[in-house]
C-alpha cells in the first residue's frame, strides 16, 4: 500500500530518521511517524508512506500518517482554532489565563481554584462565551481543550443533573485567512 500527499508552495517538509518536519508560515511542527514495516520517502513535492505488505494493520497506520501530515500541513499555513463554552446553573464560573494554566474559579461555589494546563504550542484567548484555543499543533490545541474538559469535571455528584463545566462546542478547524472559519 502507498500514499503520497502532495506539499503546498510555502511549505517545507523534511523526512529524518522517522521524524518529519513541517515549516510553513506561521510555525514549524515535528512528529515522530516510526514503525518497522513501514517507509516514509519524499521525492519532489510529494511525501509518500508505503507499507511493506497490505495487511489491515498496516494499511491503517499509511492512512492515519498521511492525515497527520496534512493536519500538520494545515496547522504551518492557516492555524487550528477550538471553541469551548462555559455552562453554569447556579454559580457563575470565572475563568483567567495565568501563564501557562487556566484558572477556573467558583465552580460549583468551591473556594478554591481548579487549573488546566496549556499545552506548548497553544494560546488560550477569553471570549463572552467561553474560551477560544489556537495553535498551529492540532493535537496540542485537543490536549489542552481536554485538560480543561477534566479540570472542571463534576465528581461526586450525578453528571445528568449537574452539568456545569467547560465543554467544546466546535472542534479544532483550520482558521481562514479572514480569521474565521
Amino acid at each position: 500500500m502507498e500514499l503520497a500527499v502532495s506539499i503546498p508552495s510555502g511549505v517545507e517538509v523534511k523526512v529524518e530518521g522517522g521524524i518529519i518536519s513541517v515549516s510553513g508560515p506561521k510555525g514549524k511542527v515535528s512528529k515522530n511517524l516510526n514503525a518497522p514495516d513501514m517507509k516514509v520517502r519524499q521525492e519532489g513535492g510529494k511525501v509518500t508512506f508505503r507499507s511493506a505488505d497490505d495487511r489491515k494493520k498496516n494499511i491503517a497506520v499509511v492512512g492515519t500518517w498521511a492525515a497527520h501530515l496534512q493536519n500538520m500541513i494545515k496547522g504551518v499555513t492557516s492555524g487550528w482554532e477550538l471553541r469551548m463554552k462555559v455552562v453554569y446553573s447556579h454559580f457563575p464560573i470565572k475563568l483567567s489565563v495565568e501563564g501557562g494554566s487556566v484558572i477556573i474559579g467558583n465552580y460549583l461555589g468551591e473556594r478554591g481554584q481548579r487549573k488546566a494546563k496549556i499545552m506548548e504550542g497553544s494560546a488560550v484567548k477569553l471570549d463572552k462565551e467561553g474560551l477560544i484555543i489556537t495553535g498551529i499543533d492540532k493535537e496540542s490545541v485537543g490536549q489542552t481543550a481536554a485538560n480543561i474538559e477534566l479540570a472542571s469535571r463534576v465528581k461526586g455528584r450525578d453528571r445528568r443533573v449537574f452539568q456545569d463545566g467547560v465543554y467544546v462546542v466546535q472542534g479544532p478547524q483550520p482558521i481562514s485567512a479572514e480569521g474565521k472559519k
